[in-house]
């Protein structure tokens, strides 16, 4: 019933938004007076505000259509290179990109988000590589004849995208995916496979949740792995392709991050209302694109949702040495040529200081040479991946730790 109710409940807002909209739309008409006098100007801000909140959201598109280097501006192209159920590998590449340029697999997080949260770290990177990028599906969209997916098949996919590019690739896991990320490095280096990546970043992952403790990481063990098979897996309904999947909603994800911050939301919002009542329309449309991003949410399949809060948060199965694929063991100390660059944010409240520093030391096979740390000063999670610090600060590191072991 927990879909069902949040179907109506979508239904119901989404006509709210839309006469909100209206009468925001009448209210900012300057053919009517009432929009400037009295509280006209405020209601239509307050409507606007509630309009946006409130609407719908699908799945964003990348939508990058041209970079900037050297003062040039450069069209990039967008292509799905690997069509699968569970996801696609897509391809960016920027006109008169060096021949010789480094391929980069960036791995997106399967957490909530559709890859596109991470539209900021393509474009930054398709400057100096040729970008390819996991498109993970919603899993509610995906028909139940095309079976399970969780974790195995996650590094399945990996180790496919990574075939599909070829020998000397680059690999970049942002947050939860750097745990797949680690172990399909372990196994390809392992099996001396040609197209291993030449180089893991893994940026603000849990790979050890029992550094430096999130808010995130308690709740996970709070409660045993059957609360949250019986408490938040719910069944996709009728209305979509995937009807009858066994899913971890995406709106239940949201409103969980939204919940571990709820007063800052609050404020964006309020700023954004003093925004339009002002006619500050460029500072308003900033917190909607934000917002547009974050509040398109996907599913995750349950079998992947429940594994990743068992193995990852409940029983540390990476730094304990028991992680498993496919029936083997899984050895971070067959990591012998694939160099490791760890990143995290120094107020990163998702993944603690810590977490993902901790492959360093998994890595124990690996020579010092093929390691690195850094430390994002004054960023948060989303910071080492997004925004003007990723941009200034952390993509040049990683940058140079490809060229370096390229």
């Amino acid at each position: 019933m927990l879909y069902h109710a949040y179907e109506l409940q979508r239904a119901w807002m989404s006509s709210a938004s839309a006469w909100a909209s209206i009468g925001a739309e009448m209210l900012s008409n300057p053919k009517l007076p009432m929009g400037y006098m009295g509280v006209g100007p405020m209601a239509a801000s307050a409507l606007e505000v509630f309009a946006h909140a409130a609407a719908p959201y699908g799945k964003p598109a990348f939508g990058i259509e041209a970079v900037t280097v050297g003062g040039k501006q450069h069209p990039v192209s967008e292509a799905t290179v690997v069509n699968k159920p569970f996801g696609d590998l897509k391809r960016f590449v920027r006109e008169d990109l060096p021949e010789d340029a480094p391929k980069l697999l960036i791995v997106a997080p399967m957490s909530g988000h559709f890859a596109t949260l991470l539209r900021g770290t393509v474009e930054r990177m398709v400057d100096s590589c040729e970008v390819y990028i996991t498109d993970w599906a919603d899993a509610k969209t995906v028909p139940l004849h095309e079976g399970s997916f969780d974790l195995d098949d996650y590094i399945d996919y990996l180790i496919e995208f990574l075939e599909h590019i070829g020998p000397g690739a680059h690999m970049m896991a942002v947050c939860q995916p750097s745990v797949p990320a680690f172990a399909a490095t372990a196994i390809m280096n392992r099996e001396n496979h040609e197209c291993a990546p030449k180089t893991l970043t893994m940026m603000g992952g849990p790979i050890d949740t029992r550094e430096s403790p999130t808010t995130v990481n308690d709740l996970a063990m709070e409660r045993p792995i059957g609360w949250f098979r019986e408490t938040v897996i719910a069944t996709v309904p009728l209305s979509h392709r995937g009807a009858g999947r066994r899913v971890y909603p995406g709106f239940l994800q949201l409103a969980s991050f939204m919940s571990m911050n709820l007063g800052s939301h609050m404020l964006s919002h309020y700023e954004m209302f003093k925004h339009l009542t002002a006619g500050d329309d460029d500072s308003a449309q900033a917190t909607k694109d934000f917002y547009d991003e974050y509040r398109s949410v996907c599913d995750m399949t349950a079998e992947f949702y429940l594994q990743t809060v068992e193995e990852v948060f409940q029983t540390h199965a990476i730094p304990n040495g028991t992680f498993v694929h496919r029936g083997k063991i899984v050895d971070l100390h067959e990591i012998t040529e694939t160099a490791i660059l760890a990143i995290e944010g120094e107020r990163d409240d998702i993944s603690g200081l810590g977490q993902t520093k901790a492959a360093l030391k998994l890595a124990d096979k690996l020579s010092d040479k093929k390691k690195r740390y850094y430390m994002a000063e004054g960023a948060g999670h989303y910071g080492i991946f997004n925004g003007s610090k990723w941009r200034e600060k952390v993509a040049p590191v990683v940058e140079e730790f490809i060229a370096e072991h390229g």
